[in-house]
Protein backbone atom coordinates (compact mmCIF):
# COMPACT_ATOMS: atom_id res chain seq x y z
CA UNK A 1 0.00 0.00 0.00
CA UNK A 2 3.07 2.34 0.87
CA UNK A 3 6.53 2.21 -0.64
CA UNK A 4 9.76 2.98 0.92
CA UNK A 5 12.71 4.55 -0.82
CA UNK A 6 15.96 4.25 -1.23
CA UNK A 7 18.79 6.65 -2.16
CA UNK A 8 21.21 6.28 -4.83
CA UNK A 9 24.57 6.37 -4.63
CA UNK A 10 27.69 6.99 -7.10
CA UNK A 11 28.75 9.71 -9.19
CA UNK A 12 27.75 12.02 -6.97
CA UNK A 13 29.59 15.05 -7.55
CA UNK A 14 28.36 14.74 -11.49
CA UNK A 15 24.86 14.32 -9.95
CA UNK A 16 25.07 17.35 -7.70
CA UNK A 17 26.05 19.28 -10.85
CA UNK A 18 23.52 18.32 -12.99
CA UNK A 19 20.82 19.14 -10.07
CA UNK A 20 22.41 22.27 -9.76
CA UNK A 21 22.03 22.94 -13.10
CA UNK A 22 18.04 22.17 -12.89
CA UNK A 23 17.79 24.01 -9.95
CA UNK A 24 19.03 26.88 -11.55
CA UNK A 25 17.25 26.36 -14.54
CA UNK A 26 14.02 26.29 -12.81
CA UNK A 27 14.20 29.36 -10.93
CA UNK A 28 13.06 31.12 -14.17
CA UNK A 29 9.62 30.02 -14.03
CA UNK A 30 7.05 31.76 -11.62
CA UNK A 31 6.12 31.36 -8.37
CA UNK A 32 2.58 30.40 -9.22
CA UNK A 33 -0.58 31.62 -10.39
CA UNK A 34 -2.95 32.17 -13.07
CA UNK A 35 -3.87 28.54 -13.97
CA UNK A 36 -3.90 27.54 -17.61
CA UNK A 37 -7.65 26.88 -19.97
CA UNK A 38 -7.10 23.35 -21.53
CA UNK A 39 -9.85 23.39 -24.48
CA UNK A 40 -8.54 20.14 -26.08
CA UNK A 41 -6.26 17.38 -25.49
CA UNK A 42 -5.11 14.42 -27.70
CA UNK A 43 -6.89 11.07 -27.85
CA UNK A 44 -10.25 13.29 -26.43
CA UNK A 45 -12.63 13.60 -29.97
CA UNK A 46 -13.20 16.99 -29.82
CA UNK A 47 -13.09 20.24 -27.27
CA UNK A 48 -13.77 18.73 -24.08
CA UNK A 49 -17.62 19.14 -22.60
CA UNK A 50 -16.43 21.01 -19.30
CA UNK A 51 -14.54 23.65 -17.88
CA UNK A 52 -10.85 22.07 -17.46
CA UNK A 53 -7.57 24.12 -15.72
CA UNK A 54 -4.55 23.13 -14.57
CA UNK A 55 -1.57 24.87 -12.92
CA UNK A 56 1.13 25.55 -10.31
CA UNK A 57 1.05 26.32 -6.72
CA UNK A 58 4.35 27.27 -4.86
CA UNK A 59 4.09 26.00 -1.24
CA UNK A 60 7.73 26.14 -0.11
CA UNK A 61 9.71 29.05 -1.85
CA UNK A 62 13.01 28.54 -0.24
CA UNK A 63 12.76 24.96 -2.31
CA UNK A 64 10.53 26.24 -4.86
CA UNK A 65 8.14 23.32 -4.17
CA UNK A 66 5.62 23.47 -6.70
CA UNK A 67 1.93 21.51 -6.58
CA UNK A 68 0.19 20.69 -9.84
CA UNK A 69 -3.57 20.28 -10.30
CA UNK A 70 -6.04 19.71 -12.28
CA UNK A 71 -9.32 21.47 -11.59
CA UNK A 72 -12.59 20.63 -12.66
CA UNK A 73 -15.78 22.97 -12.56
CA UNK A 74 -19.13 22.26 -11.26
CA UNK A 75 -21.34 21.48 -14.89
CA UNK A 76 -24.86 22.20 -13.02
CA UNK A 77 -24.32 25.54 -10.67
CA UNK A 78 -20.12 26.23 -10.48
CA UNK A 79 -20.69 29.26 -8.44
CA UNK A 80 -23.14 27.54 -5.54
CA UNK A 81 -21.83 24.13 -5.59
CA UNK A 82 -19.29 22.65 -2.95
CA UNK A 83 -15.61 23.15 -3.71
CA UNK A 84 -14.46 19.69 -3.10
CA UNK A 85 -9.76 18.99 -2.93
CA UNK A 86 -9.64 15.58 -4.25
CA UNK A 87 -6.03 13.73 -2.80
CA UNK A 88 -5.23 10.55 -4.55
CA UNK A 89 -3.96 7.36 -2.09
CA UNK A 90 -0.48 6.45 -2.42
CA UNK A 91 0.87 8.37 -1.58
CA UNK A 92 2.53 9.07 -4.75
CA UNK A 93 -0.39 8.89 -6.93
CA UNK A 94 -1.16 11.35 -9.42
CA UNK A 95 -4.23 13.30 -9.70
CA UNK A 96 -4.98 12.00 -12.93
CA UNK A 97 -5.89 8.72 -10.73
CA UNK A 98 -8.86 10.38 -9.26
CA UNK A 99 -9.60 12.52 -12.68
CA UNK A 100 -9.50 9.22 -15.23
CA UNK A 101 -9.75 6.41 -12.52
CA UNK A 102 -12.33 7.41 -9.89
CA UNK A 103 -14.71 10.67 -9.75
CA UNK A 104 -13.67 12.85 -12.93
CA UNK A 105 -14.84 13.82 -15.88
CA UNK A 106 -12.44 11.39 -18.03
CA UNK A 107 -11.50 8.11 -18.39
CA UNK A 108 -9.34 5.98 -21.04
CA UNK A 109 -11.11 3.79 -23.13
CA UNK A 110 -9.35 0.51 -22.43
CA UNK A 111 -11.37 -1.70 -24.14
CA UNK A 112 -11.69 -0.28 -27.09
CA UNK A 113 -7.30 -0.17 -26.96
CA UNK A 114 -5.88 -1.42 -29.84
CA UNK A 115 -2.41 0.08 -29.54
CA UNK A 116 -0.53 3.51 -29.98
CA UNK A 117 -1.87 6.20 -28.04
CA UNK A 118 -4.88 5.59 -25.42
CA UNK A 119 -8.35 7.35 -26.15
CA UNK A 120 -10.10 9.33 -23.63
CA UNK A 121 -13.38 9.40 -23.40
CA UNK A 122 -16.38 11.33 -21.09
CA UNK A 123 -17.56 9.51 -18.29
CA UNK A 124 -21.38 10.53 -17.99
CA UNK A 125 -21.34 10.04 -13.91
CA UNK A 126 -18.86 11.78 -12.87
CA UNK A 127 -18.89 13.33 -9.39
CA UNK A 128 -18.28 17.17 -11.44
CA UNK A 129 -21.80 17.33 -12.44
CA UNK A 130 -22.66 19.06 -9.19
CA UNK A 131 -18.87 19.82 -7.53
CA UNK A 132 -16.47 21.80 -8.44
CA UNK A 133 -13.01 19.63 -7.69
CA UNK A 134 -9.06 20.28 -7.59
CA UNK A 135 -7.40 17.33 -8.12
CA UNK A 136 -3.72 17.96 -6.98
CA UNK A 137 -0.45 15.97 -7.40
CA UNK A 138 0.31 15.70 -3.94
CA UNK A 139 2.98 15.03 -2.17
CA UNK A 140 5.59 16.84 -4.03
CA UNK A 141 7.04 14.23 -6.58
CA UNK A 142 4.16 13.27 -7.43
CA UNK A 143 2.84 13.59 -11.38
CA UNK A 144 3.87 16.97 -12.79
CA UNK A 145 4.88 18.50 -9.00
CA UNK A 146 8.40 19.09 -8.45
CA UNK A 147 10.71 21.40 -6.17
CA UNK A 148 13.86 22.86 -7.86
CA UNK A 149 16.34 21.05 -4.55
CA UNK A 150 17.01 18.17 -3.55
CA UNK A 151 15.95 18.76 0.19
CA UNK A 152 12.69 20.07 -1.50
CA UNK A 153 11.88 17.05 -2.90
CA UNK A 154 12.11 15.09 0.94
CA UNK A 155 8.45 14.94 1.99
CA UNK A 156 6.48 13.18 5.13
CA UNK A 157 2.71 13.19 6.48
CA UNK A 158 3.06 16.12 8.36
CA UNK A 159 4.26 18.04 5.58
CA UNK A 160 2.03 17.10 3.05
CA UNK A 161 -0.55 18.25 5.45
CA UNK A 162 1.52 22.05 5.69
CA UNK A 163 1.71 22.08 1.82
CA UNK A 164 -1.63 21.09 1.12
CA UNK A 165 -2.82 24.28 3.31
CA UNK A 166 -0.52 26.74 1.64
CA UNK A 167 -1.97 25.43 -1.52
CA UNK A 168 -5.79 25.58 -0.77
CA UNK A 169 -4.77 29.59 0.59
CA UNK A 170 -2.92 30.56 -2.16
CA UNK A 171 -5.28 28.56 -5.15
CA UNK A 172 -8.56 30.62 -3.11
CA UNK A 173 -6.66 33.85 -3.62
CA UNK A 174 -6.07 33.10 -7.09
CA UNK A 175 -9.62 31.87 -7.01
CA UNK A 176 -11.63 34.50 -4.93
CA UNK A 177 -15.13 33.23 -6.23
CA UNK A 178 -14.89 29.95 -4.79
CA UNK A 179 -13.85 31.51 -1.25
CA UNK A 180 -18.09 31.50 -0.56
CA UNK A 181 -18.60 27.91 -1.87
CA UNK A 182 -18.87 25.41 0.84
CA UNK A 183 -15.44 23.41 0.86
CA UNK A 184 -14.91 19.53 1.72
CA UNK A 185 -11.47 17.83 1.86
CA UNK A 186 -11.75 14.18 0.41
CA UNK A 187 -9.79 11.58 -1.30
CA UNK A 188 -9.31 7.46 -0.97
CA UNK A 189 -7.00 4.69 0.21
CA UNK A 190 -3.60 6.57 1.70
CA UNK A 191 -5.01 10.10 1.64
CA UNK A 192 -7.02 8.35 4.97
CA UNK A 193 -4.16 9.60 6.72
CA UNK A 194 -3.93 12.65 5.38
CA UNK A 195 -7.49 13.91 5.15
CA UNK A 196 -8.47 14.54 9.30
CA UNK A 197 -5.39 16.20 10.14
CA UNK A 198 -5.69 18.61 6.95
CA UNK A 199 -9.27 19.66 7.93
CA UNK A 200 -8.35 19.84 11.38
CA UNK A 201 -5.44 22.74 10.21
CA UNK A 202 -8.08 24.14 8.09
CA UNK A 203 -9.92 24.76 10.96
CA UNK A 204 -7.11 25.95 13.42
CA UNK A 205 -6.76 28.01 10.26
CA UNK A 206 -10.25 29.52 11.03
CA UNK A 207 -10.17 29.65 14.47
CA UNK A 208 -7.26 31.95 14.18
CA UNK A 209 -9.09 34.04 11.31
CA UNK A 210 -6.46 33.70 8.97
CA UNK A 211 -7.08 35.00 5.84
CA UNK A 212 -8.40 33.75 3.48
CA UNK A 213 -11.23 32.25 5.39
CA UNK A 214 -12.36 29.22 4.28
CA UNK A 215 -15.44 28.17 4.25
CA UNK A 216 -15.10 24.55 5.34
CA UNK A 217 -17.78 22.61 5.64
CA UNK A 218 -16.87 18.68 5.85
CA UNK A 219 -14.50 15.94 5.15
CA UNK A 220 -15.04 12.36 3.05
CA UNK A 221 -12.68 9.50 2.97
CA UNK A 222 -13.13 6.13 0.99
CA UNK A 223 -11.59 3.31 2.00
CA UNK A 224 -9.35 5.15 3.88
CA UNK A 225 -5.87 4.06 5.53
CA UNK A 226 -6.59 4.98 9.27
CA UNK A 227 -4.49 2.98 11.77
CA UNK A 228 -2.53 0.57 11.24
CA UNK A 229 -3.95 -2.06 13.94
CA UNK A 230 -7.20 -1.42 13.18
CA UNK A 231 -6.89 -1.28 9.60
CA UNK A 232 -4.42 -4.90 9.68
CA UNK A 233 -6.88 -6.24 12.25
CA UNK A 234 -9.99 -6.15 10.61
CA UNK A 235 -8.46 -8.13 7.70
CA UNK A 236 -8.53 -12.26 8.63
CA UNK A 237 -12.07 -11.74 9.91
CA UNK A 238 -13.41 -9.93 6.58
CA UNK A 239 -11.40 -12.99 4.62
CA UNK A 240 -13.40 -15.69 6.72
CA UNK A 241 -17.24 -13.23 6.31
CA UNK A 242 -16.47 -13.15 2.39
CA UNK A 243 -16.28 -17.15 2.42
CA UNK A 244 -12.00 -16.97 1.20
CA UNK A 245 -11.12 -18.29 4.59
CA UNK A 246 -12.39 -21.88 5.98
CA UNK A 247 -13.95 -21.95 9.57
CA UNK A 248 -10.90 -24.03 11.37
CA UNK A 249 -8.11 -21.68 9.72
CA UNK A 250 -9.98 -18.66 11.11
CA UNK A 251 -11.18 -20.11 14.57
CA UNK A 252 -6.83 -21.25 14.87
CA UNK A 253 -6.16 -17.71 14.41
CA UNK A 254 -9.14 -15.98 16.45
CA UNK A 255 -7.58 -18.25 19.32
CA UNK A 256 -3.99 -18.28 18.86
CA UNK A 257 -4.17 -14.41 18.31
CA UNK A 258 -6.90 -13.26 20.38
CA UNK A 259 -8.47 -11.33 17.30
CA UNK A 260 -5.33 -9.44 17.40
CA UNK A 261 -3.51 -9.93 14.15
CA UNK A 262 -1.32 -7.10 13.52
CA UNK A 263 1.88 -7.54 15.98
CA UNK A 264 1.71 -11.23 16.29
CA UNK A 265 2.38 -12.19 20.06
CA UNK A 266 3.75 -15.81 19.65
CA UNK A 267 5.03 -18.69 17.59
CA UNK A 268 1.25 -19.64 16.68
CA UNK A 269 -0.55 -16.59 16.00
CA UNK A 270 2.33 -16.01 13.67
CA UNK A 271 2.25 -19.80 12.12
CA UNK A 272 -1.97 -19.39 11.88
CA UNK A 273 -1.79 -15.77 10.30
CA UNK A 274 0.67 -17.28 7.27
CA UNK A 275 -1.69 -20.42 7.00
CA UNK A 276 -4.07 -18.08 6.09
CA UNK A 277 -1.89 -16.24 3.52
CA UNK A 278 -0.95 -18.93 2.21
CA UNK A 279 -4.69 -19.09 1.07
CA UNK A 280 -4.96 -15.81 -0.50
CA UNK A 281 -2.01 -15.05 -1.28
CA UNK A 282 -3.03 -15.07 -5.31
CA UNK A 283 -6.29 -12.69 -4.44
CA UNK A 284 -6.22 -9.08 -5.92
CA UNK A 285 -5.18 -6.90 -3.44
CA UNK A 286 -7.69 -4.45 -4.85
CA UNK A 287 -10.75 -6.25 -5.50
CA UNK A 288 -11.46 -9.73 -4.63
CA UNK A 289 -13.77 -10.45 -7.47
CA UNK A 290 -11.26 -9.21 -9.81
CA UNK A 291 -8.25 -11.17 -11.67
CA UNK A 292 -4.70 -10.35 -9.55
CA UNK A 293 -2.08 -8.84 -11.54
CA UNK A 294 0.90 -10.62 -12.05
CA UNK A 295 4.19 -9.26 -10.92
CA UNK A 296 4.98 -9.35 -15.01
CA UNK A 297 2.65 -6.16 -15.73
CA UNK A 298 4.65 -4.18 -13.26
CA UNK A 299 8.50 -5.80 -14.02
CA UNK A 300 7.63 -5.09 -17.78
CA UNK A 301 5.91 -1.74 -17.23
CA UNK A 302 8.83 -0.61 -14.95
CA UNK A 303 11.43 -1.78 -17.75
CA UNK A 304 9.77 -0.07 -20.21
CA UNK A 305 9.95 3.65 -18.43
CA UNK A 306 13.28 3.30 -17.61
CA UNK A 307 14.11 2.13 -21.45
CA UNK A 308 12.84 3.59 -24.54
CA UNK A 309 13.60 0.91 -26.48
CA UNK A 310 11.05 -0.71 -24.73
CA UNK A 311 8.36 1.77 -25.04
CA UNK A 312 7.06 -0.42 -28.45
CA UNK A 313 5.54 -2.98 -26.18
CA UNK A 314 4.69 -0.81 -23.74
CA UNK A 315 2.15 0.73 -26.17
CA UNK A 316 1.17 -2.66 -27.54
CA UNK A 317 -2.50 -3.99 -28.28
CA UNK A 318 -1.15 -7.12 -27.20
CA UNK A 319 0.63 -6.21 -24.05
CA UNK A 320 -2.61 -4.26 -22.37
CA UNK A 321 -4.64 -7.38 -23.36
CA UNK A 322 -2.85 -9.90 -22.62
CA UNK A 323 -4.20 -8.89 -18.97
CA UNK A 324 -7.32 -8.80 -17.49
CA UNK A 325 -6.18 -7.39 -14.22
CA UNK A 326 -7.93 -3.75 -14.26
CA UNK A 327 -4.78 -2.64 -12.73
CA UNK A 328 -2.96 -3.12 -16.60
CA UNK A 329 -5.24 -0.05 -17.66
CA UNK A 330 -3.33 2.15 -15.68
CA UNK A 331 -0.27 1.46 -18.52
CA UNK A 332 -2.30 4.12 -20.53
CA UNK A 333 -2.57 6.70 -18.39
CA UNK A 334 1.60 6.23 -18.57
CA UNK A 335 1.74 6.76 -22.23
CA UNK A 336 -0.77 9.96 -21.78
CA UNK A 337 1.41 11.63 -19.01
CA UNK A 338 4.68 11.23 -20.85
CA UNK A 339 3.29 12.51 -23.83
CA UNK A 340 5.17 15.79 -24.71
CA UNK A 341 1.79 17.25 -26.93
CA UNK A 342 -0.49 16.48 -23.34
CA UNK A 343 1.70 18.18 -21.35
CA UNK A 344 1.98 20.96 -23.80
CA UNK A 345 -1.80 21.08 -23.96
CA UNK A 346 -1.68 20.85 -19.70
CA UNK A 347 0.77 23.63 -19.70
CA UNK A 348 3.65 21.14 -17.48
CA UNK A 349 6.38 22.84 -17.36
CA UNK A 350 9.73 21.88 -19.57
CA UNK A 351 12.10 20.46 -17.59
CA UNK A 352 10.92 20.06 -14.39
CA UNK A 353 10.12 16.19 -14.53
CA UNK A 354 11.66 13.23 -15.96
CA UNK A 355 9.71 10.39 -16.40
CA UNK A 356 6.17 11.22 -15.17
CA UNK A 357 4.31 8.05 -13.35
CA UNK A 358 0.49 8.15 -12.56
CA UNK A 359 2.31 6.74 -9.20
CA UNK A 360 5.70 7.45 -8.23
CA UNK A 361 7.29 4.28 -6.32
CA UNK A 362 10.70 6.17 -6.01
CA UNK A 363 9.41 9.25 -3.22
CA UNK A 364 11.52 10.17 -0.66
CA UNK A 365 8.59 9.86 1.79
CA UNK A 366 8.79 9.40 5.45
CA UNK A 367 4.88 7.90 7.30
CA UNK A 368 4.95 9.91 10.03
CA UNK A 369 1.20 9.86 10.89
CA UNK A 370 0.54 6.24 12.10
CA UNK A 371 -3.22 6.65 13.24
CA UNK A 372 -5.88 9.20 12.35
CA UNK A 373 -8.36 8.32 14.84
CA UNK A 374 -7.77 10.60 17.55
CA UNK A 375 -8.17 13.20 14.51
CA UNK A 376 -11.48 11.81 13.39
CA UNK A 377 -12.41 12.29 17.27
CA UNK A 378 -11.33 16.10 17.51
CA UNK A 379 -13.51 16.67 14.45
CA UNK A 380 -16.35 14.82 15.64
CA UNK A 381 -16.79 17.55 18.22
CA UNK A 382 -16.47 20.75 15.73
CA UNK A 383 -19.85 19.83 14.13
CA UNK A 384 -17.99 19.04 10.61
CA UNK A 385 -20.06 16.69 8.39
CA UNK A 386 -18.16 13.48 7.78
CA UNK A 387 -18.54 10.82 5.28
CA UNK A 388 -16.40 7.40 5.58
CA UNK A 389 -17.30 4.78 3.01
CA UNK A 390 -16.30 1.54 2.00
CA UNK A 391 -16.71 -0.31 -0.40
CA UNK A 392 -17.23 -4.58 0.38
CA UNK A 393 -14.54 -6.02 -2.36
CA UNK A 394 -10.78 -4.19 -1.05
CA UNK A 395 -9.24 -6.61 1.21
CA UNK A 396 -6.82 -4.34 2.17
CA UNK A 397 -8.85 -1.83 3.97
CA UNK A 398 -11.71 -3.44 5.14
CA UNK A 399 -15.41 -2.33 6.24
CA UNK A 400 -14.59 -4.63 9.03
CA UNK A 401 -11.62 -2.44 9.80
CA UNK A 402 -13.21 0.85 9.43
CA UNK A 403 -16.22 0.23 11.34
CA UNK A 404 -14.37 -1.38 14.44
CA UNK A 405 -12.14 2.55 14.30
CA UNK A 406 -15.98 4.19 14.29
CA UNK A 407 -17.08 2.19 16.73
CA UNK A 408 -14.07 2.94 19.19
CA UNK A 409 -14.79 6.65 18.36
CA UNK A 410 -18.01 6.10 21.01
CA UNK A 411 -20.33 8.34 19.24
CA UNK A 412 -23.89 9.00 19.91
CA UNK A 413 -25.73 7.28 17.42
CA UNK A 414 -28.90 9.21 16.05
CA UNK A 415 -29.86 6.80 13.42
CA UNK A 416 -29.53 2.87 13.39
CA UNK A 417 -27.64 1.20 10.10
CA UNK A 418 -30.50 1.03 7.66
CA UNK A 419 -30.23 0.33 3.67
CA UNK A 420 -28.71 2.25 1.14
CA UNK A 421 -30.74 2.58 -2.14
CA UNK A 422 -29.85 2.68 -6.00
CA UNK A 423 -32.15 3.22 -7.53
CA UNK A 424 -34.93 1.18 -6.08
CA UNK A 425 -31.88 -1.47 -5.22
CA UNK A 426 -30.22 -2.20 -1.82
CA UNK A 427 -26.37 -1.33 -2.28
CA UNK A 428 -25.29 -1.00 1.25
CA UNK A 429 -25.84 -0.14 4.62
CA UNK A 430 -25.01 3.38 6.34
CA UNK A 431 -26.42 5.06 9.35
Amino acid sequence: MSNRNSGGGGKRSLLLSLWLLLAASLRLWPAGGSGHVVTHMRGFDGPLPFYLETGYVEVDERHGVQLFYYFVRSEKDSDEDPLVLWLSGGPGCSGISGLAYEIGPLKFDAKGYRGGFPTLLYRPETSTKTSNIIFVDSPVGTGFSYATTEEGLKANDTKAVEQLVIFLRKWLQDHPRFLSNPLYIAGDSYSGLIIPGLTLEIDRSIELGEKPLFNLKGYIAGNPVTDSQFDTDGQIPYLHGMGLVSDELYENARGNCGGKYSAPSNAACTEAIQAIKNCTRDLSGQHILEPACPDVVWSTKTVALADGISRVMLESAEFLSGFKCPEAEYVLSDIWGNDATIQESLGVRKGTIGEWRRFNHGLSYTEDIQSAVEYHSRLATKGYAALIYSGDHDPGITHVGTQAWIRHLNLTIVDDWRPWYVGDQVAGIFF
